[in-house]
């Protein structure tokens, strides 16, 4: 990496950090809750929309009178699934989360579909939160209009670049737009609310307006009405995404981790019911309207408002009706709105590489994954969630009412499978203990999970069954896929592993080889080569020999005439390529004079400059590089660069020596 490189890595990212100081990037609960819980607080801004969109498919009577009992099926589900979570994070704290509680409860099959679930999950959740923060933003600031995918994308690397600086870093950066989104929706619901009682609370912007059925859904029967309520039911909730990142995230919380967590647990459930169902109540009572497609299904004195009307969020007509006549209050909504939207992604930027780690360090994911970066985040996993949540927003165009199709069914495969899992371990414990308070304690945990199992596993058949053929096909497409991909991974790994294994009373591996021949490839004569020829003298090999290729015959005698002159005191021998060919020749050779015998060992040096650019790697060392990757193919060959190092290649060399002294260290004490 050059000078200016390492410059804006540092702005960007920060100075590297010791792998002692681990410690110091721990949240306290102030922190953790902003970095874990801004995920399910944020749905407040979006799953109200969906409740609506859904019932106003039906029109507007439907909405006004569904709505609040919808909200209440949410969250009652959420306050179940909250006090489920609350006894994973006490049973397993290492961070596995559901993943580990599936594979250690339900076996490997089952904590990978976990996995597959919750790794679909994050990157949706990324893509959603962030395209929906950009629609929200628009709100106050018209001139988004028309750029959301672009912003969106932009929104998400400036995302990746805050955690790629560490996790304790973003969340002091994350925590004062969280906060104030919480203060910004309770002030608004208490305002409303207390307006709503002083009988002065103005209407929505679109109150004014009929809200027609979409076609077909005039008139509806039980089933079918049954069928379009599961469904608002289904896509409220996506208020429930997030819930689960605590459990995955016990580990960076400071001590006691399990008890802290299971508090920011409890804190967050709390504000998310209280927000979300302050919202529902105010959209109900400031008569909202929201339509799938506007323009034809607001209707004004009977007629359609047209492609003219910009129909704004259920937060946004909210806020415009609780701060009638006090535009600074709209405005702190609608941007605090945008922004907690954005950070919403965080919890997934925070879950992701995390659970990738754990993967990668069970062998389902690439060892990569397991490391690592300069601020001891696990900087590769976060790239990798960064680039697939860009190309869904660039894919989908940052419109939430597609993306959130996709969205919610991998969260629930995963609630649904640990609940199960985690009612297996209480039945494991409680066979072998005997205390009957802790067995009181286990018994009262193996119902709240039975329950929460049972819910979960309900609303993920409803999700199933009323947005398969919207979206949710595509998520279960994605899981199965990366299931598959991850089972290749492992059987990959196992196998490289098998194949390495030292078994006793194997002793191939540690064996000499009886004869060794060794080849030098020669080109020309110069630097390069001699110091190859010498570094291949001073091994003492039995046999010793120079090897070129006459492609161009005039050259090869000016070389033999050349070697003849310096009495080089090693054979040079030429073999013929009628076709110009190099590396088919010298493999061809190498395979030859191996015999039979399998302790017989051929080497094959190759001198190689090496250079101070990349560009200048282009323009040289080509056959080099494809008689290496031919030659290590060959069993019994052993492939030997010999460098040489030419002038540049010194600046290279300081620019690739990262622990090199920089000023300030001494300093420092570094």
């Amino acid at each position: 990496m050059s000078t200016s490189g390492r410059v804006v890595k540092r702005i960007l990212i920060g100075r590297a950090m010791r792998s002692d100081r681990l410690s110091e990037t721990l949240l306290p609960k102030k922190l953790a809750l902003p970095v874990f819980a801004s995920d399910a607080l944020s749905s407040v801004a979006y799953a109200p929309d969906e409740i609506l969109l859904t019932l106003g498919m039906a029109g507007g009577a439907l909405a006004v009178t569904q709505s609040w009992k919808i909200g209440l099926a949410v969250a009652f589900v959420m306050v179940i699934v909250v006090m489920s979570y609350r006894q994973n994070v006490h049973a397993y704290p290492s961070g596995g989360g559901d993943y580990e509680v599936a594979s250690v409860n339900l076996g490997p099959k089952a904590g990978l579909t976990v996995a597959s679930a919750l790794l679909v999950d994050y990157v949706l959740t990324v893509a959603v939160s962030v395209s929906s923060g950009v629609q929200n933003a628009a709100t106050a600031l018209p001139f988004l209009r028309g750029h959301e995918a672009i912003t969106a994308v932009v929104i998400v690397a400036l995302l990746t670049a805050m955690n790629l600086r560490g996790v304790r870093e973003s969340g002091s950066a994350f925590a004062v737009p969280t906060y104030l989104f919480m203060g910004a929706v309770i002030g608004m619901a208490g305002v409303g609310f207390f307006r709503s009682a002083m009988g002065n609370l103005p209407l929505a912007e679109s109150a004014n307006l009929t809200l027609a059925p979409e076609s077909g859904y005039e008139t509806l029967g039980g089933f079918a009405m049954a069928f379009l309520l599961l469904r608002a039911f289904s896509s409220g909730c996506a208020a429930l995404t997030g819930v689960e990142a605590i459990s995955n995230g016990v580990p960076a919380f400071q001590k006691p981790k399990s008890r802290n967590a299971a508090t920011t647990l409890l804190l967050m459930g709390t504000i998310a019911v209280t927000m979300l169902l302050s919202m529902i109540v105010l959209a109900r009572l400031t008569h909202v309207h929201f339509a799938e497609d506007p323009a034809t299904q607001l209707l004004r004195d009977g007629a359609p408002v047209g492609d003219s009307y910009i129909q704004h969020t259920v937060m946004g007509q909210v806020a415009q009706a609780v701060f009638d006549g006090f535009t600074p209050g709209v405005v702190l909504v609608s941007v605090v709105t945008g922004l907690i939207l954005f950070l919403a992604a965080n919890t997934a930027f925070n879950g992701f590489p995390v659970l990738g780690s754990i993967l990668a360090k069970d062998g389902y994911l690439p060892r990569q994954l397991h490391t690592r970066g300069n601020r001891l985040a696990f900087s590769n996993g976060i790239i990798i969630l960064a680039a697939a949540a860009a190309g869904l927003i660039v894919l989908y165009n940052a419109e939430v009412t597609k993306l959130i199709q996709l969205y919610i069914v991998g969260v629930f495969v995963s609630f649904t499978l640990s609940q199960l899992g985690m009612i297996r371990h209480w039945n494991r414990l409680l066979a072998v203990e005997k205390d009957p308070a802790a067995r009181g304690r286990m018994g009262r945990s193996r119902i709240i999970n039975g329950i929460g199992a049972a819910m979960s596993g309900t609303v993920l058949l409803v999700v199933l069954a009323t947005k398969f053929i919207h979206g949710a096909g595509y998520a279960i497409a994605a899981m199965a896929v990366l299931f598959v991909l991850m089972l290749g991974i492992r059987r990959h790994y196992d196998r490289v592993r098998d194949e390495l294994a030292v078994h006793e009373g194997d002793t191939k591996a540690q064996l000499l080889p009886s004869r060794v021949h060794a080849i030098v490839l020669v080109s020309k004569i110069h630097k390069p080569t001699l110091r190859a020829l010498a570094y291949a003298r001073a091994t003492r090999p039995q046999v010793l020999e120079a090897l070129t290729v006459n492609v161009e015959p005039e050259e090869t005698k000016a070389l033999q005439a050349e070697w003849d002159r310096r009495d080089i005191p090693i054979p040079l021998k030429a073999l013929d390529s009628p076709y110009r060919e190099i590396t088919r020749p010298v493999v061809d050779y190498v395979k030859s004079i191996r015999s039979g015998n399998p302790r017989d060992l051929v080497v094959v040096y190759i001198p190689q400059y090496v250079l101070g650019h990349w560009w200048e790697q282009v323009l040289h060392n080509q056959s080099a590089l494809r008689l290496r990757a031919r030659l290590l193919f060959t069993p019994g060959v052993m492939v030997s660069s010999v460098p040489w190092q030419l002038e540049g290649s010194d600046q290279a060399r300081e620019r690739l020596d990262e622990n090199r002294p920089m000023a300030g260290d001494v300093r420092r004490g570094s």
